[in-house]
């Protein structure tokens, strides 16, 4: 009888041993770590690797004073803060012609070519979900990126979160050949190099140094993204680089009044962008010429 008690208990004892040590579907939905595999993985998916109704980067262009240019970065690999975009916003035309959907992973850049395929860490929890890229913003200087409703719950991102962006290359070229194909991407590459080489009607650079207006193109955080802009300023005039702090600044410099009323304008209507006017080293208003 003694026996028999016994080995009821020890039954006992290793069945309850089993039953807590079991994982239970609450303890995997807790640690997130699931549906961070779940995320990561939808980079392959039909609706992000779709093409898009057309590949766009756009030209340079000006925010509250800020300028952004837009150019492809397969290495692109930056942190700041993310948003939301808004609901209200759902089914409306983003930037390079598709329909917002809410419900899909989607964001916003003010730089990436669209679309793009990026991984989004948010980095106060270490989720993270892989997007696709379809829409300029947001238009807040504070922060670098928005993503859908759906795309932010994935990284538990309700409000504002530190995030970090990065580039998928292998995806992001894929989906580029899929929306314009090889023979456009060729085109595109030729029609490009021709506005660059040919700009009409391009400013003479003033030789001496008695001008006394700079205009300045851009301002970069990266001195390499500064010197490919000056090589295609130089038809405009003397393109150079000036270090002022932390940023390079792309300026064409030693121009009169006319010259520089001439670069001004013609960078506005041949590149799209919005240049600022400096004489004499101090800022003016660049149509006071």
């Amino acid at each position: 009888m003694k026996k028999m008690v016994s080995l009821a208990v020890l039954t006992a004892l290793l069945a309850a041993c089993a039953d807590t040590t079991k994982p239970t579907g609450s303890e995997y939905g807790s640690d997130g770590f699931g549906e961070e595999t779940l995320a990561t993985e939808t980079f392959n998916d039909t609706y992000l690797m779709a093409a898009a109704p057309r590949y766009y980067i756009g030209n340079a262009y000006k925010v509250e004073d800020v300028q952004y240019i837009p150019t492809e970065d397969y290495a692109y690999n930056q942190t700041g803060m993310a948003g939301i975009i808004p609901t209200e916003l759902n089914g409306t035309k983003t930037s390079n012609g598709e329909t917002y959907d809410m419900n899909q992973m989607v964001a916003t850049s003010k730089t990436l070519p669209l679309p793009t395929i990026a991984k989004v860490t948010n980095l106060e929890n270490g989720q993270s979900v892989v997007v696709r890229v379809n829409n300029r913003g947001p238009f807040v200087n504070t922060r670098i990126m928005d993503l859908s409703p759906t795309a932010a719950g994935k990284i538990g991102l309700t409000n504002q979160s530190k995030i970090q962006v990065q580039v998928m290359p292998e995806q992001s070229i894929a989906v580029k050949n899929a929306t314009i194909g090889a023979g456009a991407q060729t085109q595109t590459a030729v029609e490009e190099t021709t506005t660059v080489e040919q700009p009409a009607p391009a400013p003479t650079p003033v030789a001496t140094s008695t001008g006394d207006y700079s205009v300045q193109v851009a301002a970069f955080y990266a001195e390499d993204s500064a010197n490919a802009l000056v090589q295609k300023m130089r038809p405009y005039g003397d393109a150079t680089v000036v270090k002022e702090g932390d940023m390079f600044k792309v300026r064409i410099v030693n121009l009169d009044a006319p010259a520089a009323r001439r670069v001004i304008d013609t960078l506005r209507s041949n590149e799209g962008m919005a240049p600022g006017l400096l004489k004499n080293g101090r800022w003016v208003n660049a149509d006071s010429i």
